[in-house]
């Protein structure tokens, strides 16, 4: 009888023992998690000066970098990462938008307006405050989640099949896009 209680028990026993003693170190995000915060709304406009509000955004995720418009290597770097991560997710890239948050008023070259096109391109002025990093804001891309909060930043020089990965299990997690 006391070997048959003992089987039953050990299962729980065990259970217990794996989440308050082994508990396991590792992870399966590629991206750091942020403390969610709102995606800031000043002063922001479009390259022509209409006004931009990430509200009008809702319901999508965001890919979203920050960086001079003079756009250095890196920047251009940056933004083809974004491009080429959305197309990575298939039919749920629709699902997705990109952001590139200019923080100065030095105009953007034609050619990098044609190369990412479709990529939302917004004066941000001064809000680099809001995108918490360990060294360079411009250095990182950034996901918002669909309600608008700032949830995860990428390493500088993302590996693009980790930062996909990472994607897909957000789309996934997420469900089917209504509609």
């Amino acid at each position: 009888m006391l070997v048959i209680a003992a089987l039953c028990a050990a299962p729980v026993i065990a259970s217990y023992l794996a989440f308050y003693v082994w508990q396991p170190v590792g992870r399966i995000n590629y991206g750091d998690l942020l403390e969610l915060r709102p995606l800031p709304e000043s002063r922001l406009s479009h390259l022509d000066g209409r006004r931009f509000r990430f509200a009008d955004l809702r319901g999508k995720w965001l890919l979203l970098t920050l960086d001079s418009g003079a756009c250095a290597k890196a920047c251009e770097d940056r933004l083809f990462m974004m491009r080429q991560t959305r197309l990575m997710q298939g039919k749920d890239a629709e699902r997705i938008e990109r952001v590139f948050l200019i923080t100065d008023e030095t105009p953007l070259p034609t050619m990098l307006l044609r190369e990412y096109d479709g990529t939302r391109m917004i004066r941000a002025g001064a809000i680099q405050d809001a995108f918490p990093a360990s060294a360079s804001r411009g250095g990182h891309i950034y996901l918002a989640d669909p309600g608008g909060n700032l949830m995860l930043r990428f390493p500088q020089d993302p590996d693009p099949n980790r930062m996909k990965k990472d994607l897909e299990r957000l789309l996934r997690a997420q469900g089917a896009s209504p509609g």
